[in-house]
């Protein structure tokens, strides 16, 4: 009885003594220039080797050294990266989870882990299933980010789930960013779509891709200039 009252009034002296803050030992948030989760489409318009082109641009333009530069040229001098796989409305999947990319060492391990991704889902096209579960991945990401950012990349509008403007418009609402990478070789104007229900958000823009060949080209191209924050000028490669 006598021990337990000790450590009572041991553990309310601490607890009112001046100037200690207990929340300080605990770890500060890490802080990145740019959260960014890019969003693949996966659905049944996409075939294997489409799939495995949209994959190895990815890789590609983590691995290109104007567009490491890019992602490292913040004054965090580091971006946050997370890579979705979406199709259907109910069908979305975190292929690599939130990394922080600090590094050019850490570009080429992220450009590797995303050439080793297996395909996991397949169906119909839900943009705005796959912009609702990017704001989930957002809302318990580990890092302060200053810009946050969606990228979707896909070869078709959206045919299942809410409407994609509706998505989108809740997620410029939140502060999210979202651009596009259309690609016309199903929908040669999937670009006007993207423009009117997908792109959003300060600084929002698109880059097309003419089909699944040039995917590399383009998406190196919307990466650096949408981690450095530069606007895009002109008419982007194509």
């Amino acid at each position: 009885m006598r021990r337990g009252l000790v450590l009572i009034l041991v553990s309310l002296a601490l607890g009112l003594m001046p100037g200690r803050d207990w929340g300080e030992d605990a770890l500060p948030t890490p802080a990145v220039d740019v959260a960014l989760v890019l969003a693949v489409d996966v659905s049944s318009s996409v075939d294997e080797g489409r799939f495995h082109l949209q994959e190895a641009g990815y890789a590609a333009a983590f691995r290109n050294p104007t567009v490491q530069a890019a992602l490292l040229s913040g004054p965090e001098h580091a971006i946050a990266v997370a890579y979705v796989q979406w199709a259907g409305a109910r069908s979305q999947h975190v292929a690599l989870a939130w990394r922080r990319v600090d590094s050019e060492a850490a570009a080429r391990d992220l450009a590797d882990r995303i050439g080793a991704i297996e395909r996991l889902d397949e169906g119909s096209t839900s943009i705005s299933g796959a912009i609702d579960f990017a704001m989930t991945l957002f809302q318990a990401m580990p890092y302060r980010a200053a810009r946050r950012i969606l990228d979707v990349s896909g070869d078709g509008s959206n045919n299942s789930g809410r409407l994609a403007y509706l998505a989108r418009d809740d997620a410029v609402k939140a502060g999210i960013t979202i651009n596009g990478l259309p690609i016309l070789t199903v929908e040669p104007e999937l670009d006007h779509y993207y423009r009117d229900n997908v792109i959003g958000g300060p600084d929002a823009f698109m880059v097309p891709a003419t089909g699944f060949d040039t995917f590399a080209t383009a998406i190196a191209y919307k990466l650096e200039h949408e981690v450095a924050a530069r606007p895009v000028k002109g008419t982007p490669p194509s």
